[in-house]
């Protein structure tokens, strides 16, 4: 007992499930439920869309009654007569067997003795004369005669009689075997032609293909049987006459059909008489138009020796069929694509033996991997999945490329990795619980982003860093001292209104791929390209900056209209945003005992200057020169300053953001930039009048951009400095003399 607890153990309960998954499995291939068979049928269309029937000869020539002809001879249906000289012009031609893809089901309302009928105010010796002239139909019958032409049939849903004379003509079979009936495709009805015209007929057979449940056209019965009658295909029919055959042999055993036979020619089908047509694409090389026939315009060889369709690819009669290869193919080519398959031996046949050979190759891949595949590196299983894969579809492929042989990959390489899956589940359980104490650990203080690559990769959770080109977001409330004032006997209340105020603009944040960094009281601290890389990084910095406004303007108009509800003091949140691009070391950074994922450099002490001096500039928004150039592709920046703070030694230009990039179509955007650098530029040059009286024009646009703040800052400056001139080596830098 021991000694099977032992073995129990090492076996697994996870290699035990799969043994049972693999013989379900196997039951479920023996069921075959339908969406295996659909997954089958895609599978196969695939393999003929890859490599569709090659096509060196064409022993089937098609008679289009197209648009062309219906534009020279007439709307459709012809006059019978039309159609006896087709058939006439046909054979003389060369055709060797004529098949009708058509049914002329009732008598030609053309015929003289019904045509004038319809005739008002005609004398008795005309009508007499027209009475006495052949039916239409009788014409056709009487070129149908000197020919060998199968008329087509339809199958019915309705079961109509019969006259001793249509119980006549039938095709003689020979059946070795049980009775195929009970596997065959059924009608209730058949649909005839005329009676002069079906007597006239050396053969009949059934134009009507049934698609599959998706639509398309992949296997055809040569067999059917209709009003509880045996009857060929149209193109099996054909094929008895051109083999001068009396009867069709069908052999059958007691799964069901097996093989369809005219002398010379062996067609095998599946248990319901039915065969896989090798398709290849619609190819106007089969057509001839039935005008150029009438009318004597085809080359004289150009039908001889061929079997010879007749039918449509006129749009309007609509007769399109879907196959694996074409989304519209006309019924007529169908009919000619079985011939050439059957003729030029292309036939694709799916052989009894394909269930086996796909349960006894899932069987030996399972086993395989039940009893491999946990002892294996995951590296090594992948490569043996890949081959496993490339394996099964490249014999699969050879199969149908070189015999003709529709074998499945599919359900094999299902199952394989069915099993795969429930192996490999109790690890994955392992590493996601690892993966969640992680989460639980820090998720309540680093970012999403961090988060999930530290659950992947729990060995980041080590002291160092990393140096990376990165995008820096300060953000402040202006006024928070007076806020706290007003809080200050209800500390909870500040507690929730800044935990109110702070969630929307991290989301704002994290939404656009930044990090949080901290919180600092009011204050938020984020970056951007770490530890996810983000290449663009700047204009998403920008977004989240414009967002954060947008969401503090929305919480604002909350804020306000509760207390005017209330009768409380209404105290708006506004924030001022320094962005700064540059290199940084990110990594996590602290002791052994705590440490945090944060980023360290002059890149992240700038921004934070930045966002200090959004309170001079009186904007919302000032970003460094780097973030204004990576973001200028998406939005409407502005030069605002040269800046030096304190600590530096070289000066930087500073930007202000007007807007996405849609509001550069407002002309007043460049207007203002145009104005604005030229205000600059007699700044820099101690022009203060026209300094002065740019001011007045750029502030009169600002207004619309929220930038009319800067225009006042710039007049307090040039105050300051007409009192206190700074020299004439001025280069215009100003020099922040405060962090």
């Amino acid at each position: 007992m021991n000694r099977i607890a032992r073995w129990a153990r090492k076996f697994g309960a996870a290699r035990a499930v799969c043994l049972l998954l693999l013989f379900a499995l196997v039951l479920l291939r023996v069921t075959d439920p339908r969406p295996l068979q659909e997954l089958r049928l895609r599978t196969f269309d695939l393999f003929q869309v890859l490599r569709p029937r090659a096509q060196t000869e064409f022993p089937v020539a098609i008679v289009d009654i197209d648009e062309a002809s219906l534009k020279e001879i007439g709307q459709w249906p012809w006059p019978r007569t039309m159609i006896a000289d087709l058939v006439t012009r046909i054979t003389q031609l060369g055709g060797v067997v004529i098949g009708f893809d058509i049914i002329f089901a009732e008598p030609d309302r053309m015929s003289p003795a019904i045509a004038e009928q319809s005739f008002r105010g005609i004398d008795p010796e005309t009508r007499a004369k027209l009475d006495s002239l052949p039916s239409n139909d009788d014409v056709l019958a009487d070129a149908i005669k000197h020919s060998r032409v199968v008329v087509g049939q339809a199958g019915a849903a309705t079961l109509a009689p019969r006259s001793q004379n249509e119980m006549a003509l039938q095709t003689g079979f020979a059946v070795r075997g049980p009775d195929p009936a009970p596997y065959l495709v059924t009608f209730p009805g058949l649909l005839r032609n005329v009676l002069p015209i079906e007597e006239a007929a050396a053969g009949r057979g059934l134009f009507s293909i049934n698609p599959e449940n998706d639509g398309l056209i992949r296997r055809v019965p040569v067999i059917m049987e209709a009003q509880e009658t045996l009857v060929p295909s149209l193109t099996m029919e054909m094929l008895r006459l051109v083999t001068h055959s009396s009867a069709i042999l069908v052999r059958t055993n007691e799964a069901g059909v097996q093989a369809v036979a005219v002398p010379g020619l062996e067609v095998p089908t599946d248990r319901n008489g039915q065969f896989w047509v090798h398709f290849n694409k619609h190819n106007p090389a089969r057509y001839v138009s039935a005008k150029d026939v009438l009318q004597g315009k085809l080359p004289a060889d150009r039908l001889r020796g061929r079997l010879v369709l007749v039918g449509t690819s006129a749009i309007g009669l609509l007769d399109l069929k879907t196959t694996p290869v074409e989304a519209a193919m006309p019924g007529v080519e169908v009919h000619a694509q079985i011939l050439e398959s059957v003729l030029t031996n292309s036939l694709l046949v799916q052989p009894n033996y394909a269930i086996g050979a796909e349960v006894v190759a899932a069987v030996l891949f399972g086993l395989a991997i039940i009893i491999a595949a946990p002892m294996l590196s995951p590296s090594i299983v992948v490569v043996l999945g890949a081959t496993l894969i490339a394996g099964l579809v490249g014999l699969s492929l050879y199969f149908f490329v070189n015999h003709n042989l529709l074998i499945d990959f599919t359900y094999p390489l299902i199952s394989s990795w069915m099993l795969f899956l429930v192996l490999t589940f109790v690890n994955y359980f392992r590493e996601q619980k690892q993966r969640q104490q992680i989460r639980s650990a820090f998720g309540f203080y680093l970012s999403p982003h961090m988060v999930e690559q530290l659950a992947r990769s729990p060995d980041k959770l080590v002291l160092g860093g990393e140096e990376r080109r990165m995008t820096i977001l300060f953000s402040d409330v202006r006024g928070f001292t007076t806020i706290s004032e007003h809080y200050k006997d209800d500390p909870q209340g500040l507690t929730r209104l800044m935990n109110r105020f702070l969630t929307p603009l991290t989301n704002a944040i994290i939404e656009r791929k930044g990090t949080i960094d901290k919180y600092i009281g009011d204050a938020i601290m984020a970056f951007w390209n770490a530890p996810v890389d983000d290449d663009d990084q700047e204009a998403n910095a920008c977004d989240a900056a414009l967002e954060m406004q947008a969401r503090a303007a929305a919480l604002n108009v909350e804020l306000k209209r509760e207390a005017d509800a209330n009768g409380g003091v209404y105290m708006p949140l506004r924030i001022g945003i320094g962005l700064n691009t540059g290199p940084c070391v990110v990594g996590n950074m602290g002791s052994d005992f705590r440490f945090n994922y944060s980023v360290l450099g002059d890149t992240v002490n700038f921004a934070s200057r930045l966002e200090a001096r959004t309170k001079d500039y009186r904007l919302p928004l000032v970003i460094g020169s780097r973030t204004a150039e990576g973001a200028k592709q998406k939005f409407a920046t502005m030069e605002i300053d040269l800046i030096q703070v304190k600590g530096k030694t070289q000066p930087e230009a500073v930007f202000a953001v007007l807007g996405r990039a849609e509001v550069e179509q407002d002309p007043r955007c460049p207007e203002l930039r145009d104005l604005n650098a030229q205000m600059l530029a007699c700044f820099r040059k101690q022009k203060w009048d026209e300094t002065l009286a740019l001011i007045e024009r750029c502030r009169k646009i600002a207004d619309g951009f929220s930038a009319a703040g800067l225009y006042d800052m710039y007049e307090e400056r040039i105050e300051t400095y007409r009192a206190d001139p700074p020299g004439p080596d001025w280069d215009g830098v100003y020099e922040a003399e405060s962090k």
